[in-house]
Formats: C-alpha cells, structure tokens, sequence
C-alpha cells in the first residue's frame, strides 16, 4: 500500500503542476515579475534539472548539468522542448524509483547537503515541494508577469 500511496503523490504532483507547466510556450518564456526576478523559462528548466539531480541523493545515475542553481538567469531557459523533456525525465525516474524501493526502505537516512540527514521519504516529499513552489511561481509570473527589456 505504501509504494501506491507515493505513486499517488507523485501523480497528483505532476498533475497539480501541470496547470502551470502546460501554459509555457516560446512567446512567454522570458516573461518575469520584475528585473530582479527570474524568467518563466528560467525556472522552468531549473525544476526540470533538480528534479533529476535530486535523483543523485537517492543514488541514482544522472546525466543532466546544472545550468541553473546558483546562476543567474542568462537564457538558459529559452530551449522549452529540453526543460519539458528534463522534467518527463524527472517524473520517470521517481516513478521508477518509487516502484522498485522496497517499503521498509523509505525510512533509511540519506545525507543531503541541504538540510542534513533525512529518510528517502523525506527527500521525495522535498522533491515534490521543490516541483510544485516552482510551479507556483510560474503560475504566478504566468498571470501577472511581462516580457521585460
């Protein structure tokens, strides 16, 4: 029952923050808040890339780059056929994850830079949080951002 309610999160996750991500296009990804603030296509395929990054914690082979954490938004985000194949990418590898962990072993502690030592289900529910806040900001930049020059 545990592996389908994680399957269940992480289907709703995907289904939640595709309000935001099924409305990036060419035409707005370059639309932010305001000049201090990152670009929808920015944020977009940084999600795309920590998604999969996350995956290291886990163990996980990886092949994405960081562009984007810790970097300032210089047009990374303009290519949104990769940032919408980064986060398929993502959601695959967390789906695969989660049906091939054993129950017993989401309690088991991983070491993360970010805030220390916490069990795999932890890690997955700051994975999702980290998906959807993004989402969240897209979604807001969607309504009431513009393409600034």
């Amino acid at each position: 029952m545990q592996k389908q309610i994680l399957l269940d999160m992480l289907a709703q996750n995907r289904t939640t923050c595709s309000f935001a991500f099924d409305q990036i296009t060419a035409r707005n990804a370059d639309f932010r808040l305001n000049e201090e603030t990152a670009s929808i296509g920015f944020i977009y395929r940084h999600t795309g890339e920590m998604m999969n990054m996350f995956g290291l914690f886990f163990g996980l082979p990886i092949t994405v780059q960081n562009t984007t954490m810790g970097q300032t938004d210089t047009g990374q985000g303009q290519d949104i056929l990769a940032s919408q194949h980064l986060l398929e990418e993502g959601y695959q590898m967390l789906q695969t994850y989660i049906e091939t962990t054993a129950d017993e072993a989401w309690q088991d502690p991983i070491k993360t830079p970010f805030f220390g030592t916490v069990s795999r289900a932890r890690l997955l529910g700051h994975i999702l949080f980290h998906t959807a806040h993004h989402a969240g900001q897209i979604s807001l930049t969607l309504s009431k951002g513009q393409k600034l020059t």
